[in-house]
């Protein structure tokens, strides 16, 4: 069964790619009668019943819920959401009598027993529900780790690999008056073949992770669109409408009342409205003047309201061009961790508490690594004013020759970049974060970046990239000659002098060969210190030795000629596996600028300092 308004997505980025691949790592959905996603945008502005709260959870390490012990499909699996024994059989099951846990959250930090906890999830979950004529209903997924199979009573409705994403299942005609239930199964498994791959360093947190809503839209509903300043007119707002089962000809309508400004268009043979909107006296969105309109988007009985601020980003030699004139990005590296309590972050709060402290620095620009993170903070980075790096978890080493990897990625992109293109704070969309110099890499990157170009044309394109160094008689050069470079339109770089390599003072006399003339940011740097842990400035994991090497980063940094941005590592500290040392990091990543508990460690008053003295960078 395929939904109605089956995801456009899909078909432009895996038209080769059956679902049934896509999914076939996934034990608990292989078997299942497949149904495609969609994806609708500007879900946060749409009337919504929130489904948000207490679900009742069994834990499945081996698929239990879904096979016998012959690993045959079970008639009555925990998708049937049974009370009643099936076939005189016992039920060795019950939603009712089991625990719960809340969405959204991880479920790592929720259960002390499921901490390491890697496998299958089982969450259900009743809700009263009545139908509306003349619509399509969706339930809506912010995220959940990492596949993902949803029943809505009884009946498949869809399934989704990636974590970070959002999705929508299409359940009209399966929701019925009166009582209802959904159950998902979600599996972070790692695998070989996901994205990311099986070694990340950052938590594996498992579950519905992000919002989970009801949604009622119109038969005829606007499901994507991508309104943006034109670089060449700044009096012309321009871009498309797509209006999902609309036909030829039927009227669309944009406008920005602040402006006095509107304008009609008409959909065409691909249910899109091309998009022309003369505007006069309009304030250009920027960190000083995070300036925000209120759109309307109309078509038949849909209308949205979105908040959006209108600017322009391109390059210019080794320049970066924010509304025609040069900006230095002065930034920081920010990991989806919840401040004080951990785990997955997700709420205001969270939000808040994150870029606050970025603002605090100083920062007018945050790298969100290493994934798409919840659209909470993009929607509070452009009323902030904060410019986002943007990146899909290609991370490390990924199976770069498998065609279903590319097609992950690929789906995974097209997700983040429809969800999120409206958001003016985002300048740049990363592909792909410290990968190995190959072949088969750069070509998979190189598709990579070309298609985010063509699916959005008016952002820049980027790359975290490894360096190379090579000793010199005074010290050393750093050189990057990446061959992914080529395909890049601004070039990030990560390097750790002080700590993976040479000592913090190693710095004072390194040299950078870069090969490129297009603007750099140094997309990585920093150190790790235990906040509270002091000692002399040549002792490892003290919070003086951690503010040693940023000084001397600092002068370093402003040595290389096209850097036009820095994002320190990072802004909080972080759970990661890797990171076992007893005392010292108990698994968590500690070159955080501030830990988990909120503790500035002295390193964030030295890049502070650097940053509101703009000592770091390049005056604009």
């Amino acid at each position: 069964m395929f939904t109605e308004a089956c995801c456009r997505l899909r078909k432009i980025l895996l038209p080769t790619l059956s679902i049934a691949l896509l999914f076939s790592s996934f034990a608990v959905v292989a078997h299942a009668q497949t149904s495609d996603t969609t994806l609708l945008v500007d879900i946060d502005h749409r009337a919504a019943t929130s489904l948000d709260g207490d679900w009742h959870t069994i834990v499945d390490p081996y698929s239990t819920g879904l096979y016998n012990f012959h690993h045959e499909i079970k008639a009555d699996g925990y998708f049937m959401n049974g009370t009643k024994a099936y076939n005189g059989e016992p039920l060795e099951y019950n939603f009712a009598l089991s625990p719960t846990l809340k969405v959204p959250g991880d479920w790592n930090t929720q259960r002390r027993d499921l901490f390491y906890y890697e496998g299958v999830m089982w969450y259900e979950k009743d809700f009263k529900y009545s139908p509306k004529p003349n619509t399509h209903t969706f339930i809506h997924f912010g995220a959940a780790n990492y596949r993902s199979h949803v029943w809505v009573n009884t009946k498949a409705v869809c399934e989704h690999e990636g974590g970070f994403t959002p999705f929508d299942c299409d359940v009209t005609g399966v929701v019925k008056d009166g009582d209802n239930f959904v159950v998902v199964a979600v599996d972070n498994t790692r695998s070989a073949d996901g994205v990311p791959t099986l070694q990340t360093d950052w938590w594996n947190y498992g579950g519905l992770t992000r919002d989970v809503s009801l949604v009622d839209v119109p038969q005829q509903f606007i499901d994507d669109y991508d309104l943006h300043l034109s670089r060449a007119n700044h009096d012309l707002i321009e871009g498309y409408v797509h209006v999902e089962g609309a036909n030829p000809g039927t009227d669309v309508t944009v406008s920005i009342p602040e402006l006095h400004a509107t304008t009609h268009a008409t959909v065409g043979t691909d249910d899109r409205a091309d998009i022309k909107l003369p505007v006069k006296s309009l304030s250009l969105w920027s960190p000083d003047n995070p300036k925000l309109y209120k759109v309307n988007l109309a078509s038949g009985s849909d209308h949205l309201e979105d908040e959006m601020g209108f600017r322009t980003i391109e390059t210019r030699g080794t320049e970066i061009l924010l509304n025609g004139k040069p900006i230095f990005l002065r930034g920081v590296s920010v990991h989806a961790e919840a401040p004080y309590r951990t785990g997955r972050a997700y709420s205001e709060k969270d939000v808040d508490t994150l870029l606050g402290w970025a603002k605090e620095m100083g920062c007018n620009y945050v790298r969100l690594a290493h994934y798409p993170h919840d659209q909470r903070m993009t929607r509070a980075s452009d009323r902030l004013g904060i410019l986002v790096w943007s990146e899909i978890p290609d991370y490390w080493a990924l199976q770069f020759d498998n065609p279903a990897v590319l097609a992950k990625s690929k789906q995974q992109l097209g997700e983040m970049i429809r969800r999120d293109r409206d958001k003016a704070s985002i300048i740049l969309w990363s592909v792909a974060n410290e990968t190995p110099d190959t072949e088969a890499r750069t070509k998979y990157l190189t598709t990579m970046a070309n298609l985010t170009r063509q699916l959005d044309p008016t952002r820049l394109v980027t790359a975290a990239l490894l360096v190379k160094t090579q000793k010199t008689a005074t010290g050393s050069n750093k050189i990057v000659d990446d061959p992914l470079g080529q395909a890049l339109d601004v070039i990030g770089t990560n390097e750790y002098i002080g700590w993976y390599e040479q000592k913090p003072a190693g710095a004072d006399t390194t040299t950078w060969d870069i090969h490129y003339q297009k603007p750099v940011i140094m997309s990585e740097f920093g150190a790790a210190a235990r906040a509270g842990h002091h000692g002399p400035a040549t002792e490892r994991w003290t919070e003086e030795y951690q503010a040693d090497v940023y000084k001397h980063q600092i002068p370093m940094l402003n040595r290389i000629p096209q850097l036009r941005g820095t994002s320190a590592w990072v802004l909080m500290d972080f759970r990661s596996p890797m990171r076992t040392l007893p005392g010292l990091q108990d698994n968590f990543n500690r070159k955080g600028l501030i830990s988990d508990q909120g503790e500035k460690k002295q390193a964030f008053f030295v890049l502070q300092k650097a940053y509101k003295d703009k000592t770091l960078g390049k005056a604009e």
